[in-house]
């Protein structure tokens, strides 16, 4: 098994595809032999109902995690597939901006609360809010590297500055060696032209750090959260089961993050 990696799915624009690909992404992971331990940073827990589990029970989520009121191993559950864990979400974690203004290093709650059991997963997928909050410098001090989803539309580039200049702030002052593994597009339709201009365009940005794999636009993909199961277990023929297989075995592939963006 390689050596730990803790990778933040993040982009602040919402619709991107960032709790599709941290779901969809730790299934395909989990189905290849890795133990993964997917962690629901938004107070919307869509990743936490995405894997069937509920929102409902506050003293074993993550937010008295990153406050500091209860251990990780108490905050855990084993999901019913194959190699996936959870630390689930809850709404309370909607203040915990707010309460964590008082707290002396407080971009690093995750990251402390989490290293106790760190090497026990080859994975840590943290899904993060739509945002540039509190939570999401947690996940950004936190992880190794990042992957960040662009939806394949004519405003795909709206905003990226704003991140990638987070990105550089969070590097300087928090976390030196934070990396880009890769950009991801998704939600493309290969019938359109816009949708191979914007794969241009951004391949072009971003250069080398664009994977491979693109994420079609799949009826599949947005059927399976209402049913409380990753896409590789609602339909594992389906064009999105698929292309996150194939994102899968990508990322395990390059044993090297992607240069610095």
């Amino acid at each position: 098994m390689p050596i730990s990696k803790t990778i933040a799915i993040v982009n602040q624009k919402g619709g991107v595809g960032k709790t599709t690909t941290s779901v969809s992404l730790a299934a395909a992971l989990g189905l290849a032999g890795y133990p993964v331990l997917l962690v629901d940073l938004d107070p919307q827990g869509n990743a936490t109902s995405g894997v069937g589990v509920t929102k409902d029970d506050r003293d074993r989520s993550i937010y008295p995690l990153i406050l500091g009121q209860a251990g990780v191993e108490d905050c855990i559950r084993v999901t019913e597939f194959q190699n996936l864990s959870l630390i689930p979400s809850h709404p309370d974690l909607t203040g915990a901006e707010v309460e964590l203004i008082s707290f002396l290093g407080r971009e690093y709650r995750l990251r402390d609360a989490l290293s106790p059991i760190k090497d026990k997963y080859p994975f840590v997928i943290i899904d993060c809010p739509p945002s540039l909050n509190i939570l999401v410098i947690n996940a950004l001090a936190c992880a190794d590297e990042l992957i960040v989803p662009i939806q394949a539309e004519y405003y795909a580039l709206e905003g990226i500055s704003q991140l990638m200049g987070a990105i550089k702030l969070v590097r300087e002052r928090l976390n030196s060696n934070l990396r880009i593994r890769g950009v991801l597009l998704t939600m493309c339709d290969n019938r359109t032209r816009l949708s191979q201009q914007v794969i241009d365009e951004v391949r072009g940005f971003f250069q080398g750090d664009v994977f491979d794999t693109v994420i079609p636009r799949n009826v599949r993909l947005g059927e399976a959260p209402s049913f409380g199961r990753p896409i590789q277990y609602y339909d594992d023929r389906s064009s999105g089961a698929v292309a996150y297989r194939a994102l899968a075995e990508e990322i395990t592939k390059k044993s090297a993050p992607l240069a610095q963006s």
